[in-house]
C-alpha cells in the first residue's frame, strides 16, 4: 500500500498517537526536519518515548515543555539528550550497541514507529537509510508503522540499510543539508598521543576508531603505512583521507575483503559524495558490523577507543562523569574483544592524560564514586596518553599502576603513587 504523501513535516508525524514507544534515525541520518515537527505535535498528545542513539541538531525535542508529552530513552546520549540524562528527566539503557538491533527484533523493546531519513527511491521503489544504517533498519523491521522525511541530498549507499517505498506509513519531501564534522584542529596533545598510537599500528592491520581530535591525530600518522583495512562503526574524513592515498585498500582483510565495512558515516559533503553510490563502502546493521564473532575473523584488528577515565587497575570509564551520564556504552566493548579474539589483534584506549584545562587527572587511583566500567580491567589492553604508551596485557595490578602512573600528566605523578600505597596497598 502506498504512503501518505503530506505537504508538511508536521503532517506526517500528525500519526503518532499518545502512549506510542518512537524510534529515531540517528547520528548523521538523524531527520531534525520531522524531529522538530514532531516538538510542536507532541504537545498535542501524552506519554510519548523517544528512543534513539547519539542525535544531531535535535535540541528541539529537548524543551522543557514537552516534560509529561515526550520522554527520551537513551542508548547513547549526546548534546541533545546529555542534560535532560544528568537532570534525571531522561533515560539512560547501559548496552552494547551491537545489543541494540537484538534488543529490537527479539520483541523485548516494543517499537510502535520508526521516523527515518532516506535518499529518494529508485526505480524498483527502493530507498536507502544513507549515511546511517546502525539499529535503524531493525527498528523499521519491526515498527508498526515509518514515517519517513524523503532527503534528495541523502546519499543513497550500499550495504543493508534499503527500504522499499511502499513499507513508509506517511513521507514527507525535503532537501536539507546534512550536519558535517569537519577534521578536528590539530592541538599538540592530540598530536602526541596520535603519534604514540600509530607506533602500534603495523602494516595490514583492520582499524576501528571513532571521531574526533584524537582518532583524527592518529590517522593523520599513518600516511607512510601500507595495506591498512577498516571494519568500523564510524566512517569519518581522517578515514577517507587514507583511502585516497592508497594507504586503506582492504586488501589483507578477510571478510569482506576489498571494502570498507561500517554503520554509519560522519564527517564533510566530501566524505557524504565520496560513500554516495560507493560499492566499495558497505553500510551494515550495527548487530553485525559490531558482532564480535565477525570482527574476530579479521586478523590484526586494531581497535582504537577513547575514555572519559581510566584507574590505576585499568578499569575503563567511558559512559559517565561519576554519576552523570555523558555518553554511553556504545561499541567499545564488541570491539576491544572482538580485537582481542583476531589472530594477531591488539586494542587501545587513548586520551589525554588531564581533564579541567590541567586540573584532574584523568589517570586516576580510582574510580570516580558511580562511574561506569565499560571495559573490564581484564580486558584492556594498551593504554595510551600524550606522555606515552602501557601495556597492561597480562601485567600484575602493581605493574599496572607503574605503567600508568608513567604516562600520567607529571604533576600528578608523585600523588597516585602515594594512593597507590595507601588505598591499594601497591609500592610502585
Amino acid at each position: 500500500m502506498a504512503p501518505k504523501v503530506c505537504n508538511t513535516a508536521l503532517e506526517a508525524v500528525s500519526i503518532i498517537e499518545s502512549g506510542e514507544t518512537l524510534w529515531t534515525h540517528s547520528m548523521g541520518a538523524t531527520p531534525k526536519v520531522l524531529l522538530d515537527a514532531l516538538a510542536q505535535h507532541a504537545l498535542t498528545r501524552e506519554d510519548l518515548t523517544l528512543l534513539q542513539l547519539h542525535t544531531e541538531c535535535a535540541e528541539s525535542l529537548s524543551a522543557p515543555e514537552l516534560k509529561g508529552h515526550l520522554r527520551h530513552r537513551c542508548f547513547f546520549g549526546g548534546l541533545p539528550t546529555r542534560e535532560l540524562l544528568q537532570q534525571g528527566d531522561a533515560d539512560y539503557v547501559p548496552i552494547f550497541l551491537s545489543e541494540v538491533p537484538k534488543l529490537f527484533r527479539s520483541g523485548e523493546q516494543r517499537i510502535d514507529t520508526a521516523i527515518v531519513q532516506v535518499s529518494p527511491p529508485d526505480k524498483h521503489g527502493i530507498c536507502s537509510l544513507g549515511i546511517s544504517v546502525e539499529a535503524s533498519l531493525a527498528a523499521c523491521q519491526v515498527a508498526g508503522k515509518i514515517i519517513a522525511h524523503i532527503n534528495p541530498l541523502m546519499p543513497r549507499t550500499h550495504g543493508d540499510g534499503f527500504i522499499h517505498y511502499d513499507k513508509f506509513a506517511a513521507v514527507y519531501t525535503q532537501s536539507e543539508p546534512l550536519p558535517q564534522h569537519p577534521l578536528a584542529a590539530s592541538d599538540p596533545t592530540s598530536v602526541a598521543i596520535g603519534q604514540n598510537v600509530a607506533k602500534l599500528v603495523r602494516d595490514g592491520d583492520c582499524l576501528q576508531m571513532g571521531i574526533g581530535a584524537i582518532p583524527d591525530a592518529v590517522l593523520s600518522c599513518l600516511t607512510e603505512h601500507k595495506d591498512l583495512g577498516v571494519h568500523t562503526e564510524l566512517f569519518s574524513d581522517g578515514v577517507l583521507n587514507l583511502v585516497e592515498l592508497g594507504v586503506i585498500n582492504n586488501k589483507r582483510k578477510k571478510v569482506h575483503t576489498g571494502k570498507t565495512v561500517t554503520g554509519f558515516a560522519l564527517g564533510s559533503q566530501r566524505l557524504y559524495d565520496y560513500v554516495d553510490d560507493n560499492p566499495s563502502v558497505v553500510f551494515m546493521d550495527i548487530e553485525q558490523v559490531n558482532d564480535t564473532s565477525i570482527i574476530r575473523k579479521n586478523p590484526n584488528v586494531m581497535a582504537i577507543n577513547s575514555a572519559l577515565q581510566v584507574d590505576i587497575s585499568g578499569q575503563i570509564c567511558a559512559d559517565s562523569l561519576g554519576t552523570k551520564i555523558y555518553s554511553g556504552v556504545g561499541g567499545q566493548m564488541d570491539f576491544i574483544r572482538g580485537a582481542g579474539l583476531s589472530e594477531g589483534g591488539r586494542s587501545v584506549i587513548a586520551l589525554p592524560s588531564t581533564a579541567a584545562s590541567g586540573k584532574v587527572s584523568r589517570i586516576s587511583t580510582v574510580l570516580s564514586p558511580g562511574a561506569g566500567v565499560v571495559t573490564t580491567r581484564a580486558h584492556v589492553h594498551y593504554i595510551v596518553t600524550e606522555y606515552g604508551i602501557a601495556n597492561l596485557r597480562g601485567k600484575s595490578l602493581r605493574e599496572r599502576a607503574r605503567a600508568l602512573i608513567d604516562i600520567a600528566h607529571p604533576d600528578f605523578r608523585e600523588q597516585l603513587a602515594q594512593e597507590a600505597f595507601d588505598v591499594w596497598g601497591l609500592t610502585v
